[in-house]
């Protein structure tokens, strides 16, 4: 069982800046760019690997 206290450093594809994640971090989790504020979504966790979130479309009641 991991550490709870450990953190896990993944690499942010908008801007290049350190992304601390929890230990219990899980894929498909949002984080957020330290830099931007933008939303980045947890695709692997070994290696950790970040994309930017999929962007939710307006829903016009159609």
């Amino acid at each position: 069982m991991s550490d709870p206290n450990q953190k896990i450093v993944a690499i942010s594809p908008i801007t290049g800046a350190e992304v601390v994640l929890s230990a219990d971090v899980e894929v498909g989790e949002l984080v957020d760019d330290p830099e931007t504020g933008e939303e980045l979504e947890v695709v692997s966790i070994d290696p950790p690997e970040l994309k930017p979130a999929p962007q939710e479309e307006e829903d016009w009641g159609e």
